[in-house]
């Protein structure tokens, strides 16, 4: 197998919970060897975000244990793989003395502390940034580095109510929702993932790293897409389409005779394929509905005829005739199902790992590279399963190491 892309970087990852960890999850999987770095004896707070949770053990939780064996929670293992692990009390000088001499031997670190809280350290950026110029740098907060919501603690609901995101989600006149996953820690992780990438090209040309700020609610304003462009243009505040789509009719889901699908047509040529394949040349032939812009402006009336339509054949009867013609159909799914589809299976996007409780089944990289593809190698680390190892290759002997064990730093 090919090399991975970023098989020569060394990112040290500080964060903790999902964006940041999810960041340096993938560049994990596109090679680099990222080292985790944990508090002793509680590590990363996801570790306890259970049930469920795989393997077994005590419900204090511990790791590991010749008695009571391992237990990880599911959340921890989503963002993990691919690290190695190190526990480190960075509230001690031991502690920070030992993560600036990893850092001495990083490319990358990735951080998610409140702004401010690493400068007591000596591990901001500014004071690291003096010593090893070409260090990229990349905090993930709440609302970033400035602004007067600055010290704010931040977290993927309050974001999603704040950003935005949660006024136009839910029933049509019901109550707000936010979205079912964190997706405010996904693309933030994400936004900081490209970013990461970016600043690796130029330091490649100027030797030069920087300091990457990706704010939580940064990411959720800048994934509102077309409805904070269609806000931005009309001046109007979006609300509410339960399924449906504020710019496009019809672009929903339809109850059937026995259960729902989700249909969306995009063009008027779809539009008039409709038609002909339901045997309505009475909606085909109306020149209100003749046009996008005139469906979406008929929406209310369009769409009660229509569901009245659907409800007159089966789901799978539906789904046939539309992809026959062409038409973009797609059956409502649950996870289980969508996990286990043939597609998900063409695609290998479920991956099977050999973790010490048994086989770990994870979801795989999602983008394909044909000459270095991002690989799922090793499991979530245990916690401070490598921290000897790590130890050693930064030159502390073992009579250092018992003595940081014994005074808590490791």
């Amino acid at each position: 197998m090919s090399a991975g892309a970023l098989d020569d970087i060394r990112v040290v990852d500080l964060s903790r919970v999902l964006a940041g960890p999810y960041c340096a999850m993938l560049l994990a999987d596109y090679g680099a060897d990222v080292i985790k770095i944990e508090q002793p004896g509680s590590g990363d707070p996801t570790r306890q975000w259970g049930p469920p949770w795989f393997g077994y053990g005590d419900p204090a939780g511990a790791q590991i244990s010749d008695e009571l064996g391992i237990r990880e929670s599911a959340y921890y293992l989503t963002a993990n793989r691919n690290k190695r692990g190190i526990t480190l009390n960075l509230k001690s000088a031991e502690g920070q003395a030992i993560a600036r001499r990893l850092i001495a031997t990083a490319d990358v670190v990735i951080e998610n502390f409140m702004p401010g809280t690493l400068a007591a350290y000596g591990l901001d950026y500014a004071t690291i940034a003096a010593n090893y110029p070409g260090l990229i740098y990349c905090s993930i907060t709440g609302y970033g580095q400035n602004g007067p919501n600055r010290d704010r603690a931040g977290y993927d609901f309050m974001i999603q109510a704040e950003g935005g995101i949660m006024s136009i989600t839910g029933p049509a006149g019901g109550e707000p929702y936010k979205v079912g996953v964190a997706i405010v820690d996904i693309s933030s992780g994400l936004y900081a993932t490209t970013a990461i990438l970016a600043a690796l090209h130029h330091r490649h040309h100027t030797g030069l790293g920087q300091w990457i700020d990706v704010a939580l609610f940064d990411a959720q304003l800048g994934w509102l897409a077309n409805v904070a462009s269609n806000h931005l243009v009309s001046g109007e505040a979006p609300i509410r389409y339960g399924n449906a789509h504020p710019n496009i009719v019809p672009y929903e889901t339809f109850p059937t005779a026995d259960g729902h699908i989700a249909v969306g047509i995009g063009s008027d040529e779809q539009w008039r394929r409709f038609c002909d394949l339901a045997g309505r040349a009475d909606l085909r032939g109306e020149p209100r509905y003749a046009t996008n812009p005139g469906r979406v402006e008929a929406r209310e009336e369009l769409i009660a005829r229509l569901r009245e339509l659907f409800r007159g054949r089966s789901s799978a009867t539906w789904m046939s005739a539309l992809q026959a013609a062409r038409i973009p159909v797609a059956p409502i799914n649950d996870i289980p199902a969508a996990l286990d589809s043939p597609q998900a299976a063409a695609r290998e996007m479920i991956r099977t790992l050999d973790h010490p409780a048994g086989p770990l089944r994870v979801v795989g990289p999602v983008a394909r590279l044909s000459e270095t593809p991002a690989t799922v190698r090793t499991p979530p680390p245990l916690l401070g399963e490598h921290t000897e190892i790590i130890l050693r290759d930064l030159g502390y002997d073992p009579d250092e190491i018992n003595a940081l064990r014994a005074g808590g730093v490791i």
